[in-house]
């Protein structure tokens, strides 16, 4: 499950480097994931102008692969440290899917719908994606502290 997650993540950031910290950060609280999100609407508005740089040239497919690889790191810390590295590679490869797929996916919504819908509906994409893997991390999460909270308190001998 959370390798799975942070792979999903890692596509996610792949598309939008921003919006996948933004939804881990915004799901925990606090002042890191409102920063992130306003970054990532910044990127929305940035990514739908002609003078972008290409996601797969350099810097860019760089900075999607950390995004891919913190937010994956983040993901799969849960587990442990070997489950957060793992996380973290997870998270570099889905991104490096996502930048490459999802280049294809908008040269091809460019040519059928034009630029600027395009670009709104990666970004919809990103969002929708990016709510329902974090829905689904959220709810695996709390049942496994409830898990630890249950086996603690019966080797404890009760709470």
């Amino acid at each position: 499950m959370l390798l799975l997650a942070a792979l999903a993540m890692g596509v996610i950031a792949g598309l939008r480097t921003f919006t996948a910290p933004a939804a881990f950060f915004l799901t925990r609280g606090g002042i890191a994931g409102y920063i992130l999100a306003v970054c990532a609407v910044g990127e929305y508005i940035a990514d739908a102008l002609p003078k972008i740089p290409p996601r797969t040239g350099f810097p860019s497919i760089a900075f999607r692969s950390l995004s891919g690889a913190i937010t994956g790191w983040f993901i799969g810390s849960l587990g442990g440290v070997s489950a957060a590295i793992g996380g973290a590679i997870a998270g570099i490869i889905g991104a490096l899917v996502g930048t490459f797929g999802g280049y294809h996916l908008r040269m091809a919504a460019i040519a059928k719908f034009g630029a600027v819908p395009a670009a709104i509906l990666e970004d919809v994409i990103a969002i929708a994606l990016a709510a329902m893997v974090m829905s689904q991390y959220s709810a695996y999460e709390r049942s496994f502290h409830s898990y630890a909270k249950l086996v603690g308190c019966w080797q404890h001998g009760g709470c």
